[in-house]
């Protein structure tokens, strides 16, 4: 008898590991897919650009702004959908991508992957944001933060350009700053999906902790 159940009593247990295996992974799924889609905050942008910023566009031109965390792995998509923006911007903006260096932060420090891959696109140019001077002016406060300016100054667009943390491909944020660009109707806000600007130093290639 003991032998007959010996088996039954395996299956059984393997069922129990099967269900609970399945449970985790698909919590894991759940909560990736979670923190994917859940935005920064998007804190009260200028109606105008302000004074005090270093920033400014040449005459009849907008004035495009990324804030950014040189090591935040989610801005990586955030320049490629920048780049695609700038592609499709028939040279009306001058661009801008200003990365976050910390106080007290080593020479350089700022000055990575993500920095090399923004100076790479054509028609941006790129700086360090000692202190995170800029990013309070804007009011930015999650890496890829974008800011638009039209010629006369007035805040056109402030909000993020990718669907969700990490992800490239076409999206409402990007379509409104292009759209924009060509002088035609666009929202001027949708969510920013990145770091947060205050971190040192992301954790992990999702992200910072949430």
């Amino acid at each position: 008898m003991e032998r007959g159940r010996a088996p039954a009593r395996t299956r059984w247990v393997l069922a129990v590991l099967g269900v609970a295996w399945g449970g985790a992974v698909l919590g894991g799924m759940t909560a990736l897919a979670r923190y994917s889609n859940t935005a920064g905050p998007l804190a009260e942008t200028p109606s105008r650009l302000p004074e005090a910023s270093a920033l400014r566009a040449a005459p009849g031109r907008f004035l495009l702004v990324m804030l950014a965390h040189p090591m935040c792995p989610c801005t990586r998509a955030s320049l490629a959908e920048l780049e695609a923006v700038m592609a499709h911007a028939g040279g009306r903006a001058d661009a801008h991508v200003l990365f976050l260096r910390p106080e007290r932060a080593e020479a350089e420090w700022e000055q990575g992957a993500l920095w090399q891959r923004a100076a790479a696109i054509p028609g941006v140019t790129v700086h360090k944001d000692a202190g995170g001077v800029e990013a309070q002016r804007f009011g930015a406060t999650t890496s890829g933060h974008v800011v638009l300016f039209d010629a006369a100054g007035r805040l056109r667009f402030s909000g993020g350009i990718t669907g969700s943390r990490g992800h490239e491909g076409h999206n409402a944020g990007r379509a409104a700053v292009e759209a924009l660009l060509r002088e035609e109707a666009g929202r001027e806000r949708h969510p920013v999906y990145g770091c947060a600007l205050e971190d040192a130093a992301p954790l992990v290639a999702g992200g910072p902790t949430p």
